[in-house]
């Protein structure tokens, strides 16, 4: 029997999808450093899960947790990395823009808003740098080996964050940091009214392997459901 759960894999995609290939600037080792590096292996639980989404597109080209109508640098559709490399020599138009958002942005998350009612918890599964990268808020700080973000209370119920911070904190023998260096991003904020939502980050510091990190997770996990 699979867990109730829903597991958001947005950021382990590397592609660079055809629309924007003749325009993108960005060589094979840009594109891995925007992304969430381990991601693919770490949150490798489809198996496991109830519900799982992923996508094989690139963060530097649709961020699918961005809003629609986030036009910053590093917003929907980017104008360069979070390690300030240029994305395009000629930005997409904005026929182009609403393109990739159609085939690529949207269908994502109508794929979530339908697993509404269907599981206990959902949760947005990521990596981050160990340290944080020059366009962060948190530039050069040294970041947490685990976090879990809730929109500071809002995404989740405050019982549900707690038995999965301990779980956490259980199987992989280090300490979960709450809201802390992120608060949620934009999936948890705009799913939170669906179902029960949580942030998950995992460092991408050398403290196991992508392998072990992976079963310390799954273990997390069951721990969490057994509980409920």
């Amino acid at each position: 029997m699979k867990l109730p759960l829903l597991l958001s894999v947005p950021h382990a995609g590397l592609e660079v999808p055809p629309e924007v290939r003749p325009y993108c600037l960005l060589a094979r080792d840009d594109i891995i450093a925007d992304g969430d590096g381990g991601a693919a292996e770490i949150y490798n639980l489809k198996d496991y899960v109830r519900l799982f989404h992923s996508s094989d597109v690139a963060r530097a080209i649709v961020d699918l947790n961005r809003a629609e109508d986030d036009r910053r640098p590093d917003g929907v559709v980017k104008t360069e990395t979070i390690y300030g490399v240029k994305v395009y020599g000629l930005y997409p138009s904005e026929d182009l823009i609403q393109l990739l958002l159609e085939r690529y942005y949207r269908p994502y998350h109508r794929a979530l808003s339908a697993a509404g009612g269907k599981v206990l918890l959902a949760i947005d599964c990521h990596t981050m740098a160990a340290v944080s990268p020059p366009q962060a808020a948190d530039s050069g700080s040294e970041r947490p080996p685990i976090s879990i973000a809730d929109n500071e209370g809002r995404s989740l119920p405050p019982d549900m964050r707690e038995r999965l911070k301990c779980c956490l904190e259980e199987s992989f023998g280090l300490p979960v940091a709450v809201n802390q260096p992120f608060k949620g991003g934009y999936i948890t904020s705009r799913h939170s009214s669906e179902m029960p939502w949580v942030q998950l980050e995992i460092s991408r510091a050398p403290f196991s392997s992508p392998e072990e990190k992976r079963e310390r997770l799954l273990r997390a996990l069951l721990c969490f459901c057994e509980a409920d």
